[in-house]
């Protein structure tokens, strides 16, 4: 795994892309960046265990290098099932693809995995049984989430899954300010510099854009979801399950 050093040379300037640089050290960058973040990835393959069925279809959508992906390929136990992974960067395509080639060899296709390169507003979502969206729809411009999360909710199977983790922001500015000082505490205890967290946090203004928990609730309910709650929180981040 590669240390992830760009925002040692990189000022932040530039905003934050999945190019080839990040694809290198993603890994690493999720693994010092986001805290819980393992623990949505064991919970993924523990849902996909209870909530997928026979012959039906999971999403990976915004599957990055495709740790959700194989979390839910390990944890499917029915047959004939198949997982999407969707990505617009073409460099955390090309390595996801060679990460689900390896696991392949590893441990046997024994659900297929179709590796995509596009938007992930314009994949149709048919006979779903799992849908997740792990940090992923807070790079969604904020006025195309509705008609995005709405097409997910359309595609779903009556009982599908829709796993939502993101980084929100609070409704209350001290409590956000506080949860915000508690991340960057969380990002020096790993080893990230006071520069290196200024410089990244620039990168993403205007590109990742938070919402609040009651934002997603409020959108979830509005769509038809009949049962959705938080069952992951750390900071300023958070895991919400939703089910049709």
């Amino acid at each position: 795994m590669n240390d992830d050093t760009i925002y040692k040379s990189e000022d932040g300037s530039e905003p934050f892309r999945f190019n080839e640089k990040v694809a290198r050290v993603f890994p690493d960058m999720l693994q010092r960046s986001i805290p819980g973040y393992a623990a949505s990835i064991e919970a993924i393959g523990s849902l996909a265990a209870r909530y997928v069925r026979p012959g039906t279809t999971c999403y990976d959508l915004g599957c990055s290098l495709g740790a959700a992906t194989i979390a839910m390929r390990h944890g499917i136990s029915e047959p004939c099932c198949r997982v999407v992974a969707v990505d617009s960067a073409p460099a955390m395509v090309e390595r996801c693809r060679e990460i689900i080639a390896e696991d392949d060899r590893q441990n046997g296709p024994e659900t297929q995995v179709d590796v995509i390169e596009g938007d992930i507003c314009d994949i149709e979502f048919t006979n779903a049984s799992m849908v997740v969206l792990n940090y992923t729809l807070q790079f969604v411009d904020p006025g195309a989430r509705d008609a995005l999360v709405q097409r997910i909710f359309d595609g779903l199977n009556k009982g599908g899954l829709l796993v939502l983790s993101e980084k929100v922001v609070d409704e209350s500015a001290h409590m956000e300010a506080l949860l915000v000082d508690l991340h960057h505490e969380h990002k020096r205890r790993n080893h990230y510099s006071a520069l290196e967290i200024a410089r990244k946090r620039v990168a993403l203004e205007n590109v990742l854009v938070p919402e609040t928990v009651a934002a997603h609730r409020e959108r979830l309910q509005r769509i038809g979801f009949s049962h959705a709650a938080v069952w992951l929180r750390y900071f300023n981040f958070v895991s919400i399950i939703a089910i049709r």
